[in-house]
């Protein structure tokens, strides 16, 4: 018999990256304004926080917020705990603080 405490560590593997959303469906214009989940938006990119990284994964660190698309997700339960599992290559942007602000080219 398994009880709560029984929770074995998670270890990701390859490319692979585990992300936490905080979407509870709604979301606010700049203006204020509250969208409702059931609002319907052509091929939005969504921003999520890394909670964890495979040993291949050279584009992001765990804390950081990537962008990435819906529709490249696949949904995992984790220790009662909902996240999305991704590869590292269907991420678009990765957002933290590291980042350089200039490209680093020099026209």
């Amino acid at each position: 018999m398994s009880g709560p405490d029984d929770k074995l560590p998670i270890k990701m593997l390859n490319d692979r990256v585990l992300v936490s959303t905080s979407d509870d469906g709604e979301r606010k214009s700049s203006g204020g304004i509250l969208i409702p989940a059931t609002a319907e938006m052509a091929k939005r990119l969504v921003w999520a926080t890394v909670v964890a990284k495979g040993p291949n994964v050279r584009s992001c660190e765990v804390g950081d917020k990537v962008l990435f698309s819906p529709d490249d997700r696949y949904e995992v339960e984790v220790q009662g705990d909902d996240y999305i599992m991704l590869r590292d290559r269907e991420l678009h942007a990765v957002a933290a603080e590291r980042i350089e602000a200039s490209t680093g080219l020099y026209l």
